[in-house]
């Protein structure tokens, strides 16, 4: 038996085989340099409910350097050159006209206490130079949204509160309609339009967080309320955790005539690593991933495509991508793919800090403006749960009784002049 050809067969293979593990570990060792100097901001993590569900936000209860049970611990995000989150103040829709806004609270003072527990790894911060500074800091910029508008109980003074409490985006609904916005499940048939996109409370709500400083997230909601907030916000929004529906149609992801929009307005779709809006399927690895990144770049381009990995909040994500650790390894492959280093640098981080310092600019542009003050209809909030202290409300019992009373004293009139 002649075993020459079989063994030059192996060789080559062998050959081939480490000539692909050094192209591998040269782009992870480039995808490090990079991040060195440009780490990840990301615009989604829910290590917030974790910490509520597992431990009831007892810090105390939990060492966020030991925690092994979640996608985020210290030491992952450490690897993963993590250089700023946005925690996901979040609540679930049940709550909404409950405690909501009670909850709400809740979530946002255990992102305040996480900073104060580890000052050596987090620094909450309110603007996008306090990101920069951070950073240089080598701690992780932890900012503040919330996700669902349901936490505001349709009022613009907790929107208002929530803002001076440190809250920098709101996502305008979840998977639940507001008395003043359709949320995804309305394009699925799932839920019946509520407002057919925003109602004018909703477009109020919009222009008021232009004028607070705070960014338009506009994850989770439907079609017609992406674009009608689109036009209507005056600066640029973002989607804090969507995908490209092109990839996976999911109501919960992007179409291209949205993302046609987002790239005129100059605004951020940071990709979503949830299997089922990656693949529409249990399964997914990090190419997958990967092309959507490729695929808003050629959509939108590279200035309105970033990370919002949606870690801890999804009971699935992707093979390659179990954890915070392994931003660097998604940057690899894009790296593989052809991603130059400023394209890198403005997925990372850039487009996010570019995005935040124009809805600061409008926000100060917006600064002689006076605060909207006019309330939601009492009828579209109307519950056992609510009062109506300030509404100026017809008692329709009376009005009715006053109405009887008249018809009855016309009909005196009327009995008195013919007979």
């Amino acid at each position: 038996m002649n075993t020459k050809y079989p063994m030059a067969l192996l060789g080559l293979l062998t050959i081939l085989g480490c000539e692909l593990l050094t192209v591998v570990s040269s782009n992870k060792t480039e995808a490090l340099r990079i991040m060195e100097n440009a780490p990840v901001i990301d615009g989604h993590n829910d290590l917030p409910w974790q910490l509520l569900s597992k431990f009831n936000n007892q810090l105390n209860e939990v060492n966020l350097h030991t925690l092994n049970d979640t996608h985020t611990n210290i030491p992952k995000l450490q690897e993963g050159r993590v250089g700023g989150q946005f925690w996901a103040a979040y609540v679930p829709c049940e709550t909404q006209g409950k405690d909501a806004v009670k909850r709400t609270l809740e979530q946002i003072d255990v992102v305040h206490r996480m900073c104060e527990a580890y000052p050596d790894t987090f620094l909450c911060v309110n603007t996008a130079q306090d990101i920069a500074t951070a950073i240089r800091a080598k701690r992780v910029a932890s900012l503040i949204g919330v996700e669902g508008g349901h936490s505001i109980d349709s009022s613009l003074g907790v929107l208002r509160t929530f803002y001076h409490l440190g809250v920098r985006y709101m996502t305008l609904t979840h998977s639940c309609n507001t008395p003043w916005a359709d949320n995804w499940l309305v394009d699925t048939g799932s839920d019946p339009a509520k407002s057919n996109g925003l109602s004018e409370f909703g477009k109020n709500v919009i222009l008021e967080m232009n004028r607070l400083g705070m960014m338009v997230d506009l994850a989770h909601v439907s079609a017609k309320t992406m674009k009608d907030a689109l036009e209507v916000s005056k600066a640029p929004v973002i989607f804090s955790h969507s995908s490209a529906y092109k990839l996976c149609a999911s109501a919960r992801n992007v179409q291209d005539d949205v993302l046609r929009i987002v790239k005129e307005k100059k605004g951020l779709v940071m990709v979503n690593f949830y299997n089922d809006y990656v693949t529409c399927s249990s399964k997914a690895n990090l190419s997958n991933v990967a092309d959507h990144f490729d695929y808003i770049k050629n959509i939108a381009g590279y200035e309105s495509v970033g990370f919002g990995g949606d870690y801890d909040g999804v009971p699935r994500v992707p093979e390659g991508l179990e954890d915070v650790s392994k931003y660097p390894d998604l940057v690899a492959e894009l790296i593989r793919r052809g991603w130059t280093q400023v394209e890198l640098e403005a997925a990372l981080k850039d487009n996010l800090l570019r995005v935040f310092t124009e809805v600061e600019q409008t926000s100060l542009q917006m600064s002689s403006e006076k605060p909207k003050e006019v309330p939601i209809n009492y009828q579209e909030i109307k519950s056992d749960c609510h009062t109506s202290y300030g509404y100026k409300l017809v008692d329709t019992s009376a009005a009715a009784h006053l109405h009887a009373a008249k018809g009855l004293l016309l009909m005196c009139l009327v009995y008195t002049l013919f007979h």
